[in-house]
């Protein structure tokens, strides 16, 4: 029921998504972390939405179909939806102190721990190097330390116990978190980098 929120003229494109969507100007630092995050997740070769897309369109279907297609493949836990899924472990985890016992149980119980490993990166993501700066940054910017506490406890865990790195979804989900980002835009921001 809020009015809507004009574009400024004077904005680039990850201030103004920001601005329109918080109701205020963010300050440089916030921009060029959200503008780089957006960068590291539209570059990326032939991914699974990439080509649902392309095979879409190789039929010579229309291009609402392609993209349609293409960002239906990306909402999967398993491809783009993954760092809203980090956001709620992180949230189910509530606190550092209960880190290691959480992903203990959780692999113990065979769960899926998302943002970890990638079919195409056997080391770490080069992505996931910019966006555990951006969380631990965002973190001490907003006073709430824990979330990439939490984050860097579990990284080492999972690549301690099952040599998995973090991949572009782990800290970009703690990042967006601290940004003020509503979770279920993380898969639409997604889709709006690419």
């Amino acid at each position: 029921g809020r009015a809507f929120i004009e574009p400024k003229a004077s904005l680039g494109h990850a201030a103004n998504f920001l601005y329109m969507l918080l109701g205020k100007e963010q300050d440089e630092e916030v921009v060029k972390m959200f503008d780089s995050a957006l960068t590291l997740h539209a570059d990326h070769e032939f991914n699974a939405s990439t080509f649902t897309g392309r095979c879409i369109a190789a039929t010579l279907s229309d291009i609402y179909s392609a993209v349609t297609g293409a960002i239906g493949a990306l909402k999967g836990p398993l491809h783009g939806g993954a760092n809203e899924q980090v956001m709620k472990m992180l949230l189910r985890v509530g606190d550092p102190s209960n880190a290691k016992e959480w992903i203990t149980d959780a692999l113990a119980r065979k769960e899926k721990v998302m943002g970890f490993g990638h079919r195409v990166y056997r080391t770490e993501d080069p992505r996931a190097t910019h966006l555990r700066s951006f969380s631990e940054r965002m973190g001490e910017r907003t006073g709430e330390k824990q979330w990439f506490q939490m984050s860097k406890m579990i990284e080492e865990f999972i690549l301690q116990e099952k040599k998995l790195y973090s991949n572009v979804d782990f800290y970009s989900a703690s990042t967006y978190y601290l940004m003020g980002i509503p979770l279920d835009l993380y898969t639409p921001i997604f889709a709006m980098s690419r």
